[in-house]
């Protein structure tokens, strides 16, 4: 389909019409009388040979093809509004800008809230915003990194976008204090025995495929979408959490629990920031790279950034 022949504003009244599923309502929301709103949706639905919208009852509710395209149309417009937004140079002491990355806790608590430090000691009007990584993420990487300006994530869960490279890092357990049943040092046995707290997306795949290459099944006893809940779920327990080191280190004292070697040798962890091609050349964009991987080198080197509380 050529899209030099297709009228663009149509994709903005396919938005509003699909998600207020009201002709006026869609229409107040964009701007359009009641009969240039019915217009638009009689040229969509000639466009794609659908109703889109059918009436219900007393309302209209979309049909199979309507719903298929929800979530298209909203992708579609988050982009263009991005393409149109671009800027060729980027002054950050002096711009009003809002950066959306998508990030575990984790990520914003070891790297995010250092960035926000720097930004907000170099560039006052830069707004950062952070998303949690929705469960579906891996099924589709392009369209969600194509509406926001980043996403956090270590290698080895998805590929096949540009990176900014970050730090790195290395996973260890956590066990209760009082927890009898494990000794100095952790075993394998203790693994396979032992009900877990476990992180319940598929961040730390790279970490239990290997945990599963080892022959265990871990007893799955919680699991929670939150890694700085998992010292809280662990003590007093006989549970066994697998947690990054530097979140271990950041909550050490938190609850009452022992930190502990992997009893082998654990795949170690390289976060990097994933980011789609359409922000190549876009300044602001390249600003926040740029900031990122210095902020990520003072992290990696243990060194205070800009802004960060003394020690």
């Amino acid at each position: 389909m050529n899209l030099a022949s297709l009228d663009l504003n149509l994709v903005v009244a396919l938005r509003a019409l699909l998600q207020e599923r009201n002709v006026t309502r869609a229409g107040q929301r964009i701007g359009l009388s009641q009969p240039a709103m019915s217009a638009a949706l009689a040229r969509l639905r000639r466009h794609f040979d659908d109703d889109l919208l059918t009436r219900v009852g007393g309302g209209y509710e979309l049909t199979a093809l309507g719903q298929a395209l929800l979530d298209r149309t909203t992708t579609a417009c988050d982009l263009l509004e991005r393409v149109f937004a671009s800027q060729a140079e980027f002054d950050p002491s002096r711009e009003e800008h809002e950066f959306t990355l998508i990030a575990s806790d984790y990520a914003v608590a070891v790297f995010g809230t250092e960035l926000a430090r720097t930004l907000q000691a170099e560039a006052p009007g830069i707004r950062l915003r952070f998303k949690q990584v929705p469960n579906e993420f891996i099924d589709s990487t392009g369209s969600l990194l194509s509406t926001v300006d980043g996403l956090l994530l270590p290698h080895g869960i998805i590929r096949g976008f540009p990176t900014v490279e970050l730090y790195q890092d290395s996973w260890v357990f956590l066990v209760a204090d009082d927890n009898p049943e494990v000794g100095e040092q952790l075993t394998l046995d203790d693994l396979a025995r032992l009900p877990w707290v476990t992180y319940q997306r598929a961040y730390d795949a790279p970490a239990a495929r290997q945990i599963a290459t080892l022959g265990i099944e871990p007893r799955v006893a919680v699991s929670v979408d939150s890694f700085q809940l998992m010292p809280l779920l662990v003590a007093g327990t006989r549970r066994v959490a697998l947690l990054q080191r530097r979140l271990a280190d950041e909550l050490d004292g938190l609850a009452h629990v022992r930190i502990m070697e992997p009893p082998y040798d654990a795949v170690p962890i390289q976060q990097a920031l994933w980011w789609h091609p359409v922000h190549m050349h876009d300044a602001a964009h390249m600003w926040l790279r740029e900031t990122a991987a210095r902020v990520a080198e003072a992290v990696e080197a243990g060194r205070p950034t800009i802004g960060s509380p003394p020690s």
